[in-house]
């Protein structure tokens, strides 16, 4: 080996050593797309399927895909469904918000569930009612956030992003990094970002640690890593300030959030009310595509609109198309395998 070679040799490996290990859900698959979501018609978690990222087909003409009381074991609803790959790719996660407006009559909720799969048709669960405090987590000695557990009063909208990096007590490495909005009314004056970790086995969760407090509410938090500039972007619904979707990023999944920037953000609604953001790139394409549900109007629209490479620069809204009672839910990338299997279970189910 020459010393050009060498040195070269040096260089990428210098190079590549002093890039960190970003933390990121695993995509495969460029032959369809699964949107996960919560159906409008009930509170239950529905699938539909699409080749292009924009037109869609139900999976079981839109009804649930499971029974919401087997994984909602509180209330007996599924909300806000997000879907994932798991850290290997061998299987699937899903995160729901438990919870049952049409059951209680009230906004308010009291816990979440963590689903996994092996197949995207049959899945098994957890479910973690926070108002039972410190000793549904796995590390009941940790600090609390709340004096009084009972009163918390929401907990919203979980998603989830493997962070390799995390440590856990016995000095194993790995950890899915479950973030959500909560709120206890007693203690805080608005529902407030935060965050727990969850094992491998997608069983076992954290205390939650406060994610950001940007002095008004923040609920529906998207959060991606963008290689353009490689950053952690957060698309989420605030409440203050100038109201809508924005984006926010960060070095790291736990910080430090900036501030979002209120001259850039999903504008094209006016003052209508939009929550529920899911961003995802189509196979093939340098930008983004971000999905929220624009919930004032009556009828509700879904949209896709387009994003830049940096998630920025939000243009082309269009209402989802072919799917039954569209609601804030989440978009993954299918392979062909995966694809033509949920479309046999639908057949075999309608």
């Amino acid at each position: 080996m020459n010393t050009r070679t060498i040195r070269l040799a040096l260089a990428v490996c210098c190079a590549t050593a002093a890039m960190p290990a970003s933390a990121q859900n695993p995509q495969r698959g460029d032959y369809g797309y699964l949107y996960c979501h919560m159906s409008d018609r009930g509170e239950w978690t529905a699938f539909a399927l699409s080749r292009d990222g924009l037109n869609y087909h139900d999976v079981i003409n839109g009804d649930s895909i499971f029974p919401p009381s087997a994984h909602a074991r509180i209330e007996g609803g599924t909300r806000d469904a997000y879907i994932c790959r798991s850290h290997d790719g061998k299987g699937y996660l899903m995160a729901v918000t438990d919870m049952c407006v049409r059951r209680s009559h009230v906004w308010d909720n009291y816990g979440i569930g963590l689903l996994r799969s092996g197949d995207l048709i049959h899945w098994q669960s957890v479910t973690f009612d926070f108002r039972k405090g410190p000793f549904i987590f796995c590390d009941p000695a940790s600090p609390d956030v709340y004096k009084d557990w009972s009163a918390v009063n929401r907990v919203w909208a979980p998603q989830v992003f493997w962070d390799p990096a995390y440590r856990w007590p016995d000095g194993s490495k790995g950890g899915y990094f479950v973030y959500y909005s909560m709120w206890n009314r007693a203690e805080e004056p608005y529902d407030r970002m935060y965050y727990s970790y969850a094992d491998r086995t997608f069983t076992r969760l954290t205390k939650p640690r406060l994610l950001f407090d940007w002095g008004y509410a923040t609920i529906d938090a998207d959060i991606n890593f963008v290689p353009a500039d490689s950053l952690y972007h957060m698309m989420i619904k605030k409440e203050g300030g100038t109201p809508g979707l924005f984006t926010s990023t960060a070095p790291s999944l736990t910080g430090p959030w900036s501030r979002p920037d209120d001259k850039d953000y999903i504008s094209f609604e006016g003052r209508k009310k939009c929550e529920g953001v899911s961003a995802f790139q189509i196979a093939g394409e340098e930008g983004w595509r971000i999905g929220y549900i624009e919930y004032s109007s009556r009828p509700k629209h879904y949209r896709i609109c387009k994003a830049d490479k940096y998630m920025r620069n939000f243009t082309d809204p269009q209402d989802i198309r072919g799917v039954n009672g569209p609601q804030h839910g989440s978009f993954m990338r299918l392979t062909r395998k995966e694809y033509k299997r949920l479309e046999r279970w639908s057949k075999t189910k309608e």
